[in-house]
Order: C-alpha cells, then structure tokens, then sequence
C-alpha cells in the first residue's frame, strides 16, 4: 500500500471504444453537438437555396409569360400607331436636293489669259470670270469695219451714177418732147405741100423739101426715143448696183456687229449668283467653243423626293412638310409641296420602258414631287445631291 501511494499517480488512459479519439495529430475532433449544429445549418442553407430558387423559377416562369405578352402589346401598339401615322402622313427616303446648275462655256475659242475665279468661290451675276486673248478677234473687227467703209464708198459713187442717168434721162425726155413737136409740125407741113403740089400751087422742090424735113423729124424723134430707152436702163442699172451695194453694206454691218460680239465674248461674266463648282480650266489653257470651263450652282435649292403611286391618293400642291436633312440630323425644315410631276420618274427617263412585250411584271412607279424650304436655310450648307427624308401631312 506504502507503494501504492509512493509510487508516482500515473495518467489515466482514455478509455478504448469504439468512438473516435478527441484529440487527432494535435487537433480536436468535432463532436456530436458540433456536427448536429452543422447539419442543421446545412439544411437551414438549402432549404433557404431552395426558396430562392423557387423565386426565382417562378419570375423566370413569369418573364417567359409577361415577355412575349408584352413584345405582343408593343407590336400591336406599333402597328397602330404607324397606321395612323401613315393615315395622315406620306414620307420617302428616296429623296434628294436638287438646284439649276449652270454649266459657264466659251462663245469663242482661244487662250485663257486671265482668270478670276477659284474653286468653291462665290460669285455675283456678272461678275467677270475668266478673259480669252482678244487680239486675233481685233484684228477680225478691224478687216470688217474696212470692208464695211470700202463697200460705203462705192455707194456713194453709185449714187452719183443714179443722179447722172436720171439727170440724162430728164435731158433726153426733153428732148423727145421736142423732137415730137417738130415730127408734128413736119408732117402737117408735108400734108400741106403735098395737097398743094397735087393741085400745082407749089414746085416739086418745096414739096420734096417738106417730105425731107419729114424724115428728118422723124429719125430725130426715134433718135430721141431710143437715147431715152438707154438712160432708162442705164438709170435701172446703177439702180441695180445701188441696191446690191446697199446689200453687201448691210452684210456687212452685220458682219461688223459680229466682230463686235466676238471680241466681247472674250470675257466671260456669271450668268447668275451662286457658287463656283467643277473648275476644270486653267490660266494658259487654249478652250473651244462650248467647252465646259465650270459650274455654278446657285443658292436656291428645292427637294425632289420619289414617291410610290400609291402614296399620292391624298397629296396635293400647299401641303406643309417637315424635311430631314442627313448632314442635320437635329434639324428639321419646314417646307410645302410646290408641284407634282404630270409623269412617272420611269416614263420620264432617256429610255422609258416598253411595256408591250411577252412578259410583263407589275412594280410600283414612283412619281417625283417638287418640295420648296418655307424658312431660311442660307445659314446651312445645302447643296443638291444631298440625302433627304420628307414627310408630307396629307390629312
């Protein structure tokens, strides 16, 4: 007993059952009310995983209901509403600026030796552009203008000719008046000497002596006669020559002007206000009559816009427009149907299209309808060819 109690207290050795020591390579074991906490824990988290994804099954369930509904209601709406948009508005994309473009050529060919005009540069009606060398069409004015004074001077000696026949006609017409008294006179004297003779009053001297003054009177009279027959003619004549030197003057007067002309196209003015576009000439540059040198286009601009046939039931003259502008996407003009054109764009075409054939497909003509800005737009860049999109309120 005295070595139980001297002996040293050993450690009590835990007790070998079927249970899982507490303590494994240094670190504790977890326990029956540990693993019950997690375990409970664990369902708590699943069955809180689950009613989670019970919602969420059911707002999917409810998205896959509510979604095609409402794609439904928005379709439907659309429709309507573009419906009766379509009601009470027409519009086209197929629709573009246009403006008169004024193609500026040469009356007369020769070099340029001066030109006042750059790309994109705005110009005012009658402004000079460009200048062709002018000494060739000088020198032409000047040939017309001498031939001109030659063919004056020419008739002016015609027209002494004239008053010469007439004078000498005037002079021989006398004289025939005349020679008619003396031919009268000569043959009441031969009738008196011849009735004298016959009955032996006078000598057959007198009587041959009036028979000679008889054929002297009257050679002198046909004499006369025929002086007056030639200063007529010769009178006509000159006259003649007057009239084809008065002709061949106003040839060439009208030569003169052309000259004039000429000369005065060798400066080339603006027709019209607007802005220079398509320059294709140069300084030294020798041009052609007709030859394109540039464009003008002015500042007026109109819309054009192509619409189906079967947008143009309600559409008329004075209907306002709202026009879209690609290049001023936030802004929109305010416009009116100027005019409709009285032939489809097809009809109107270089070639129009030959329906009479074997086979034929029926497609949509579209009409072009002139559209004028009712406000100032010189403040915006708007130039033809650009992309528009109108809508006309038909209704």
């Amino acid at each position: 007993m005295s070595d139980n109690l001297n002996s040293p207290k050993q450690p009590e050795q835990p007790e070998q059952s079927g249970d899982k020591p507490f303590f494994h390579q240094g670190q504790p074991v977890k326990n029956e009310k540990n693993q019950t906490e997690e375990k409970s824990q664990k369902e708590q988290k699943d069955q809180k995983e689950t009613k989670e994804n019970k919602k969420l099954k059911k707002k999917m369930k409810k998205k896959r209901v509510l979604l095609p509904i409402l794609a439904a209601v928005l379709v439907f709406l659309g429709g309507v509403y573009f419906t009766i948009h379509s009601y009470f508005y027409q519009s086209t994309d197929d629709a573009f600026v246009e403006g008169h473009i004024i193609s500026v050529a040469p009356r007369v060919e020769g070099q340029i030796i001066n030109l006042y005009v750059d790309d994109n540069q705005h110009l005012e009606e009658g402004q000079l552009i460009a200048e062709i060398d002018p000494k060739d069409y000088e020198v032409k004015l000047a040939q017309a203008e001498a031939k001109l004074q030659e063919a004056k001077a020419s008739l002016n000696m015609t027209d002494k000719q004239v008053e010469q026949n007439e004078a000498t006609l005037s002079q021989y017409s006398q004289d025939i008046h005349s020679t008619q008294s003396k031919l009268n006179f000569a043959k009441e004297d031969y009738k008196r000497y011849n009735d004298m003779y016959k009955e032996g009053i006078v000598s057959k001297q007198d009587y041959d002596n009036s028979m000679t003054n008889l054929h002297v009177a009257q050679a002198n009279y046909n004499s006369a006669n025929d002086r007056v027959k030639a200063s007529e003619s010769s009178l006509q004549s000159s006259k003649a020559r007057k009239a084809a030197v008065e002709a061949e003057i106003k040839r060439l007067e009208a030569e003169v002007e052309q000259a004039k002309l000429n000369l005065s196209y060798t400066k080339i003015y603006a027709p019209q206000e607007g802005n220079v576009t398509a320059r294709s000439v140069e300084k030294g540059n020798y041009v052609n009559v007709a030859q394109p040198l540039l464009a003008i286009v002015p500042t007026k601009v109109w819309v054009v816009a192509n619409f189906k046939e079967t947008q143009l039931e309600s559409m008329k003259p004075g209907q306002p427009v709202s026009i879209k502008i690609d290049t001023y996407p936030h802004k929109v003009f305010k416009g009116k149907v100027d005019s409709i054109q009285r032939a489809t764009g097809a009809k109107a075409s270089l070639f129009p299209p030959e329906n009479a054939v074997g086979s034929y497909v029926k497609i949509v003509q579209r009409v072009p309808v002139k559209i004028v800005f009712d406000e100032d737009y010189s403040q915006y860049n708007i130039v033809p060819g650009m992309s528009v999109i109108p809508e006309v309120k038909v209704r």
